[in-house]
């Protein structure tokens, strides 16, 4: 089962008619405990309605500092990825799993996501992707369920009401292993190949 859909029965769903409530409605978030702690509050950036969309985990420092998901060594990585394989990132969606950054870019505790997960529904539901790139085991867990492993899922499609969902690695793991900028790329590359066989 679907986190989303875990949500929907166990907490209060808000929705949200357009970008400007959703966004006004995180300005001064306080749901957990990140709010103590964050610079900024770094909600997502790319095309409102773009086909592809990506979930991270959490900003680093760099991003709590700009503001902006994906502006550190990681998210240059990414980039490079991206310009390899002709992705526009600014024709993509890219969002994190929680939107303040976690002391010592921990992984984020379940308060905390959970806390989050109400926004993220709203964007998913704003964007309409096609397609969502899960970048990571807290984006996988969180979205699709904690059943679900990065390890035996990465690089298989997974589809949940319409929507076709791609884990892959971190980023920000392939900074601490080479081997796995191969298999990123892999991924990334499917996710292309898909998109042009599914866009109409």
């Amino acid at each position: 089962m679907c986190a989303f859909e875990r949500s929907e029965k166990g907490m209060e769903f808000k929705m949200y008619n357009n970008w400007e409530e959703l966004e006004e409605s995180i300005e001064n978030c306080n749901k957990c405990k990140l709010c103590k702690t964050r610079l900024n509050i770094v909600f997502g950036t790319g095309k409102k309605d773009a086909d592809i969309m990506l979930v991270g985990e959490g900003p680093g420092g760099d991003e709590d500092k700009q503001g902006i998901p994906f502006v550190g060594k990681a998210g240059q990585l990414m980039n490079k990825a991206f310009e390899g394989l002709g992705i526009e990132r600014e024709k993509v969606y890219i969002a994190n799993i929680v939107k303040c950054r976690p002391p010592s870019n921990r992984v984020p505790e379940d308060d905390e996501a959970e806390a989050c997960l109400n926004y993220l529904r709203n964007q998913v539901i704003l964007v309409k992707p096609k397609i969502i790139v899960l970048l990571g085991s807290t984006a996988l867990k969180n979205i699709c369920g904690k059943e679900y492993g990065i390890t035996v899922c990465r690089g298989k499609w997974i589809e949940k009401k319409g929507i076709l969902y791609m884990p892959t690695w971190h980023p920000a793991a392939l900074l601490r292993d080479e081997n796995k900028k191969i298999e990123f790329w892999k991924d990334l590359k499917e996710v292309v190949r898909k998109y042009e066989e599914i866009k109409v």
